[in-house]
């Protein structure tokens, strides 16, 4: 079984950069408290790490 975590959207993309609305929509995020649960690889986290101020890790499984 492969690990998951599983993501929140905090933050609001109204006024943020092209590229950090790009990276919400890419991890599966476009409306305020959605969440969404993804495969825990390196890219996932690497797209977190770009929007710490919009996104949270809700929970890790696996």
């Amino acid at each position: 079984m492969a690990k998951t975590i599983v993501v929140k959207q905090i933050g609001s993309p109204i006024r943020r950069p092209a590229k950090q609305r790009q990276t919400l929509i890419g991890l599966g995020l476009n409306k305020m408290h959605k969440t969404r649960e993804l495969e825990d690889t390196p890219a996932v986290r690497g797209m977190i790490a770009k929007i710490p101020h919009m996104v949270e890790i809700v929970e890790e499984k696996g």
